[in-house]
């Protein structure tokens, strides 16, 4: 028998929060989040308390926690783009069908009481958050920003009535192994054609005080029809800044400028701290911190977090620009490959960068929906 219950005593959070870590314990590609953000979730001060409602739900059999989901009312989203949708995310659960069935029959049942019409996801609070079913790619590490789940959710989910929605490719990306001049003679071109020019910032600190709003700007513009996509909120651009100053690096992250000092393409690196927070489970232990350290000072990989065009300058080739330095940061430091993270398979413009290096797709994820009736 599974009984499911909302998520309402502190000892419930700790429940919903530790799942997942019993139940990856010993898989080697899962990669937890930070516990201390996590926890945030369940704070009356989480940043997306003014944009969002949100649920949380546990499966418990013969006492013990079988699974857990969690549902999120977008607002921000469903104004954006006219859709009447709750987000399913947070999903885990043991390999059995019936633990599945009563945790979405319970989100549905929540999103039918909301006038909803659409249960959709996996989706996080903003494109921001972890989303996406892995579909493909079960043998390989989980990057950071990412979530890993095991082979079986895909049949659970879709045995449940929900239906592929959009596919993200991801792809270790390295330099090919011919120096592309023509990649880097195109960029100089435009470079001198526009009379265009990187951020001028010697420190981190510097570049956010300085650039913090115009960056964010940038990725709003340059995300904005992309699916799931919602506006920054002012909340939400604290915590991404206090985010880039534990582990950003100033050379892994670049804004071009034309003359008149208006963004034209932006590009945004993170090094890999996957496997520096394995150990810990995702908690700041001292040993994590010294991982954390090493990863970020001295990485072998790098996650390629946000890649932009001003759409102003869309026909203008100005895309190269980011690729061009890209290439000369992977051929100019110690570091293995990068990781291209979610990359819509519709986004030709990006999947064709991709080409320009020794690029080899090893993941897939899907977003799912499914109408529910009234």
């Amino acid at each position: 028998m599974i009984t499911v219950r909302q998520v309402a005593t502190k000892k419930e959070q700790k429940e919903f929060l530790d799942f997942p870590l019993r139940l990856y314990k010993d898989c080697a590609q899962f990669v937890p989040p930070l516990y201390m953000d996590e926890k945030k979730i369940f704070s009356k001060d989480f940043i997306y308390n003014d944009t969002c409602e949100h649920v949380y739900f546990l499966a418990y059999k013969d006492g013990a926690v079988v699974g857990r989901i969690s549902g999120i009312l977008q607002r921000a989203a469903n104004e954006k783009w006219g859709q009447k949708r709750v987000r399913f995310t947070r999903f885990d659960s043991l390999n059995d069908p019936e633990i599945a069935k009563a945790l979405f029959d319970k989100l549905e049942e929540w999103a039918r009481e909301r006038g909803m019409e659409e249960v959709v996801g996996p989706l996080g609070f903003s494109d921001m958050e972890r989303e996406g079913l892995l579909i493909e790619g079960f043998d390989e590490l989980a990057t950071f920003e990412e979530q890993y789940n095991y082979d079986y959710y895909q049949q659970l989910i879709e045995d449940l009535g929900y239906e592929k929605e959009v596919d993200w490719l991801e792809s270790k990306i390295s330099p090919s192994e011919v120096y592309d001049e023509k990649m880097h003679r195109m960029s100089a071109k435009l470079i001198e054609r526009y009379k265009l020019h990187q951020n001028k910032a010697t420190s981190v600190k510097e570049f956010l005080d300085k650039y913090a709003d115009t960056f964010f700007d940038m990725v709003d513009a340059s995300y904005d029809k992309i699916y799931g996509s919602v506006p920054f909120t002012e909340n939400m651009k604290k915590m991404m800044i206090d985010n880039f100053k534990m582990i950003v690096k100033l050379k892994y992250v670049g804004i071009f400028f034309d003359e008149n000092e208006t963004p034209v393409a932006f590009g945004l690196c993170f090094p890999s701290i996957a496997m520096a927070v394995q150990k810990s489970g995702g908690k700041l232990t001292p040993a994590c911190l010294v991982r954390l350290l090493r990863a970020i000072n001295h990485p072998k990989v790098l996650d390629l977090a946000l890649i932009g065009v001003n759409p102003e300058w869309n026909n203008k080739g100005v895309g190269i620009l980011v690729a061009a330095g890209l290439d000369d940061l992977l051929r100019n430091n110690p570091i293995e490959y990068a990781e291209t993270n979610l990359n819509l398979e519709d986004n030709h413009a990006i999947l064709n960068t991709w080409k320009r290096f020794t690029a080899v797709q090893h993941k897939k994820r899907r977003s799912y929906v499914k109408k529910i009736s009234r």
